[in-house]
């Protein structure tokens, strides 16, 4: 009966192991595992910041109200800047999924080039990220030098730099959640330029032609998938709603 389903498997072949699940190797397996466990972290992050929001749901600030500053300009533009951030770092994924596929076809020239672009595009993202966290500190005048003076105003309490009396003004919660799970993310981002950049040298040495495949290109590429997936998540529940 086993031999109509399918080939059996020996008691010494199916004991002692070697077989891989599915087909993939131990190396994207393991990725996978960690990559499940990173998304539960941030899935109670942001099921916590759910809560915050519901139980402060009256006082809770509005973030087009809060970020509406762009670099190089004092134009009034709610989330231009955070909806530019989200932009590249889609397309460095884009980048990366070009990598990913001239790997499989052995070409060491499409690796180098498109991997070079998902690097320089998590570094934009990274300093982005830098210039709006130090805009928020500023205060409603985006201006990092006047922090001082205003938070002596209010003794930080909002970690805004606010005023009692401004409208955008709430709970400490919304400034902790800001700055713990977008640097968390922003933590993801960096480890993942760093990898990034000690593969593209890889590439560059003639090392993954010399072991004849770029998996490590493919392994580094699905957690590079899952920084700009979580962050697609933070952009929703964060700024837009």
């Amino acid at each position: 009966m086993s031999g109509e389903v399918g080939k059996v498997i020996d008691q010494k072949t199916l004991w002692e192991g070697g077989r891989s699940p599915l087909s993939v190797s131990y190396g994207k397996m393991m990725m996978w595992f960690f990559l499940i466990s990173d998304a539960l972290t941030f899935g109670s992050l942001l099921g916590s910041l759910g809560f915050m929001r519901h139980k402060y749901i009256d006082t809770w600030p509005i973030s087009e109200a809060i970020f509406t500053h762009f670099p190089l300009t004092h134009a009034h533009l709610p989330l231009m800047y955070v909806a530019f951030m989200t932009f590249i770092l889609i397309v460095s994924s884009v980048t990366m999924v070009l990598a990913v596929e001239a790997g499989h076809r052995m070409d060491r020239k499409g690796v180098t080039k498109w991997l070079f672009w998902t690097v320089v595009g998590g570094v934009i993202f990274v300093g982005s990220q830098a210039w709006e966290w130090s805009t928020f500190i500023a205060g409603p005048d985006g201006d990092i030098t006047t922090w001082a003076d205003n938070a002596t105003l209010t003794q930080n309490f909002y970690g805004r730099g606010f005023s009692a009396d401004n409208p955008i003004a709430g709970p400490v919660q919304y400034s902790q959640f800001f700055f713990f799970v977008t640097g968390f993310h922003g933590t993801h981002v960096v480890s993942g330029v760093v990898l990034n950049f000690i593969i593209l040298l890889n590439v560059l040495k003639g090392k993954y032609e010399g072991v004849g495949h770029y998996e490590m290109v493919e392994k580094i590429g699905l957690y590079w998938h899952f920084i700009d997936l979580v962050w697609v998540f933070v952009f929703t529940f964060y700024y837009l709603v």
